[in-house]
């Protein structure tokens, strides 16, 4: 079962999105104050929606979307394995011979 604040949170972030497509459905969108307050309202429901995931994450719901730092957790093994091997000696490159100086115009 869900905690009360998780469920809250989830649906104080699903009214704003009501708020934007009544002002999209009455046409509203295409003022100043319409605009501004489709903005108002998407900014609430991303604070309540970050309020859902860190809540689900904190609980642990969300253990797939960490998959990577399990891998990284596993790189060092790997990373021990290519370092007992014998680095092979880097080719010296050949510097590039220098521009000639730009010719000064007479004139």
């Amino acid at each position: 079962m869900l905690p009360m604040m998780l469920v809250t949170s989830i649906i104080l972030g699903i009214v704003p999105l009501f708020g934007i497509a009544w002002t999209v459905a009455t046409g509203t969108i295409r003022t100043v104050d319409g605009l501004f307050m489709s903005l108002i309202l998407l900014t609430l429901s991303a604070v309540f929606f970050l309020n859902t995931y860190w809540e689900l994450d904190d609980r642990g719901a969300l253990a797939f979307m960490h998959r990577k730092k399990a891998d990284v957790a596993a790189a060092p093994a790997t990373a021990a394995k290519v370092a007992s091997k014998p680095a092979t000696e880097p080719k010296a490159s050949t510097p590039a011979p220098p521009k000639p100086a730009p010719k000064e115009s007479e004139g």
